[in-house]
């Protein structure tokens, strides 16, 4: 069975991976014009809380954007993937950024909300009474669903590209926007590794059939070339790594069974430095535990 797709995950890479990019096509008009030196990087997304017994209130991309001349102040950019527009709540956006604003010190925080379906919900949020409102709160929104792929066909912003699947394609049109997608990518991003990691954004979201797939073969026989390249490379080194991951799972399992026989339970220290251990690390304490008399002596042998 396969597994479900991460939307947020797959946007959090997207907008972490080109920030500049995203700000322009999902934020445009807060975000930095072309020809300013500013400076981008995601923030802690992980939001501090009031009571340790609560969950994390999570921000899906905060992005800081700092200006290098001091022109403008620094703004923070709240962006939050938001797949089912009935699900998206206001109310829970207002605490993200009143997390954002009172950790970093600020009030100039922009909220922006991506909507992957159509029919998304927008315009601000008003509390009160008939008197007045005592709050009100707006927010940027950008409604894939709703957007007309064939406005962003020839866009070079790779951001945009990357997403005509998820926009609104006309009747006949999936191969032709699959197409723009994959030519974009390959135009306006070098790095191999971005490559494959964003042929497999297209192709998700795109959910080409077996015939559409094969028209575009036909159409576009170069660039079909060159992706079925990267989807070999990428399955290659993706049993590579399973098999160095897999080794690494073993040699965890079975230093834990040693360490549970010999000292009992284990506290979180232990656990935690098991799940960040190599190979190496855990093949060298699986020795220790031989000699060890406690359990400290096995990562910290005389």
């Amino acid at each position: 069975m396969a597994e479900p797709v991460s939307h947020d995950q797959n946007f959090k890479n997207l907008i972490v991976d080109y920030p500049e990019q995203s700000l322009a096509f999902l934020a445009p008009d807060e975000a930095p014009k072309a020809e300013d030196a500013v400076r981008i990087v995601p923030v802690r997304e992980e939001q501090l809380k009031s009571d340790l017994r609560e969950r994390y209130r999570r921000l899906d991309v905060p992005l800081l954007v700092e200006w290098k001349d001091g022109r403008r102040e620094a703004v923070l950019f709240a962006v939050e993937e938001e797949t089912d527009p009935r699900r998206f709540s206001p109310l829970r956006l207002i605490h993200y950024c009143a997390d954002l604003a009172e950790t970093f010190k600020t009030q100039r925080v922009v909220p922006v909300v991506v909507f992957l379906r159509p029919g998304a919900r927008r315009g601000p949020l008003a509390l009160g009474t008939e008197r007045r409102d005592y709050l009100w709160f707006d927010y940027l929104v950008c409604a894939l669903g709703d957007m007309a792929a064939e406005d962003w066909l020839d866009s070079n912003n790779l951001v945009a590209r990357l997403n005509l699947p998820n926009m609104q394609v006309p009747a006949g049109g999936r191969v032709d926007v699959y197409a723009s997608a994959v030519r974009g990518l390959l135009d306006l991003e070098r790095n191999l590794s971005r490559r494959e990691k964003y042929i497999e954004f297209i192709d998700i979201y795109a959910g080409l059939n077996d015939n559409e797939r094969r028209i575009y073969r036909e159409r576009h026989p170069k660039e079909s070339n060159i992706m079925t390249g990267m989807f070999q490379r990428a399955r290659e080194e993706g049993r590579t790594e399973g098999m160095q991951l897999g080794r690494v799972a073993g040699e965890r399992m079975l230093l834990e069974r040693q360490l549970r026989r010999k000292f009992g339970a284990l506290p979180s220290v232990v656990d935690a430095r098991l799940s960040n251990a190599s190979v190496a690390d855990l093949e060298a304490w699986g020795e220790n535990v031989l000699d060890a008399d406690t359990i400290n002596e096995v990562f910290n042998p005389h």
